[in-house]
């Protein structure tokens, strides 16, 4: 493959660059001795992750086998030598990166003994969303607006569902006035104004809520206290009413490959349909954590229209019940007992074949199965044979090695996301055997191969859709002889 390059910029400046491969090369050189050093890393503009020198904690001057270290923006490494050396050198090239317009760059870097180096940038592409880690690619939207499959799933109706008996908009209005005499309600107008917005009828106890508290407001430094009060009178950090909004998958934000490794499932006795978002969720305030409280007017078959839940914001789909009503909410009452049964034994719609998971794909073979993940295992490869034909199977995930015949996925027609190895993806490409079903895919280095290599498949993955290319640049410098 040709190299591409950026546009001009100082992220294409060796110089840039150049200290954060001294600091790879400090950590590299006792390790390999004379021998070139070859290292891969990624720098973002909220994060990084490079295989750096650390040191045996408590062993001053003794160096454990390089690791890779990530770090969020603004996290500190231990150690205040390692950290200023690793924050100024590190962001040099952020800077850069900002100046460019560009979210993030993986790389590899050949040292040579006498500091003669070659590096490769390995830029971003519109049809990739961000790497995992330094050595993959990243997600290959292979499909122009595709999404997951558990995004693209609506509520199921529930013709059955009803307020709970506890919403009771009259005691959650006096409640809130006990609590809150001095604050200014929303008008009907303003009412108004935010249904339209959002495009949905505001249910009662919720506009009680804002008739009452309002919260509205105009500088947030100055009515922190205000704010405050609110927040304690209600029981979360409640949102201003212009900021009330519908918790729908758009707006939960998460990695395409992690959430087409999950599956959206609502077991008959659910109060809380299994979701990743819901045009029916209304979100109104936050834990204090980051997590989302929400009106829930789409309930699960055992739950009440207008009970409040909870999105986890380290969750990829569903949500926690809190309390029945937001009358149950305010007035710090526990949700009741759910009516039905839990569902019994529910299908393995999401199965996990590795060491400590299932023991084979027979195992996990179940028409209902979405989601087959391929894992680390002490067996010989497995073959697919087992769910050839599974009307549902639309992601497979496989660690390199654990498949006896990757041709065999070709059998597998309703796959809409495949992550595989460098090699086994090979196997498909020249045997012209990629599922053209795909929305989206990985190529996954598991960080000990070339990261040069495994862009060489991404790129020809993307061709096969006509898709915009990784672009890849190669800067050439010298860093000099390591001192005495």
């Amino acid at each position: 493959m040709v190299d591409q390059r950026y546009s001009p910029s100082a992220v294409c400046d060796f110089a840039t660059w150049e200290g954060v491969l001294r600091l790879l090369r400090q950590g590299r050189t006792e390790k390999q001795g004379s021998d070139a050093i070859r290292v891969a890393g990624r720098i973002g503009r909220q994060s990084w992750s490079l295989p750096l020198r650390r040191e045996q904690p408590g062993q001053s001057g003794q160096v454990s086998q390089s690791e890779q270290v990530s770090r969020g923006a603004g996290e500190d490494l231990p150690g205040e030598t390692e950290a200023a050396e690793t924050t100024e050198a590190v962001e040099r090239v952020r800077r850069a990166l900002v100046e460019a317009g560009v979210d993030g760059v993986s790389f590899n870097v050949k040292i040579m003994p006498d500091g003669q180096s070659t590096l490769r940038l390995l830029g971003a592409s519109p049809a990739v969303r961000s790497s995992v880690g330094p050595s993959d690619a990243g997600t290959l939207l292979l499909v122009e607006g595709a999404v997951p499959e558990p995004w693209r799933r609506l509520p199921d109706p529930v013709p059955g569902a009803v307020v709970a008996p506890s919403a009771d908009p009259a005691l959650l209005e006096r409640t809130l006035r006990e609590r809150l005499p001095n604050a200014v309600g929303a008008t009907e107008v303003e009412i108004a104004a935010a249904e339209a917005r959002l495009g949905v009828c505001l249910p009662e106890e919720l506009k009680v809520l804002y008739r009452v508290a309002g919260a509205r407001w105009e500088d947030p430094d100055e009515d922190y206290e205000a704010m405050d009060r609110a927040g304690s009178a209600v029981g979360c950090e409640l949102f201003p009413l212009d900021e009330l909004y519908v918790a729908d998958a758009a707006s939960r934000l998460c990695p395409w490959e992690s959430v087409a490794m999950e599956a959206v499932v609502t077991p008959p006795g659910a109060a809380v349909q299994g979701l990743v978002g819901s045009p029916g969720w209304i979100a109104f305030g936050d834990n204090g954590g980051g997590d989302r409280l929400c009106v829930d007017l789409t309930p699960g078959p055992c739950g009440h229209t207008g009970q409040i839940i909870i999105l986890g914001h380290e969750e990829n789909a569903g949500a926690g019940l809190v309390a029945d009503s937001l009358t149950d909410l305010v007035l710090d009452r526990p949700p009741g007992e759910r009516r039905g049964s839990p569902g019994g034994d529910w299908p393995p719609v999401v199965a996990h074949v590795n060491i400590r998971g299932l023991p084979s794909v027979e195992a996990a073979a179940h028409p209902a199965l979405e989601v087959l993940s391929i894992g680390v295992r002490e067996a010989e490869p497995l073959s697919l044979a087992p769910v050839f034909g599974l009307p549902r199977l639309r992601t497979l995930a496989a660690c390199p090695g654990t498949l006896a015949d990757p041709v065999e996925i070709g059998e597998l027609s309703a796959l809409e996301f495949l992550e595989l190895g460098p090699e086994d993806w090979r196997v498909l490409l020249d045997a012209g055997a990629v599922p053209r079903g795909l929305l989206a895919a990985v190529v996954r280095d598991q960080g000990d191969g070339d990261p040069l290599s495994t862009v060489v498949i991404a790129n020809e993955l993307l061709a096969l859709w006509d898709r915009p290319r990784i672009i890849r640049t190669a800067l050439v410098g010298d860093l000099g002889p390591l001192p005495a």
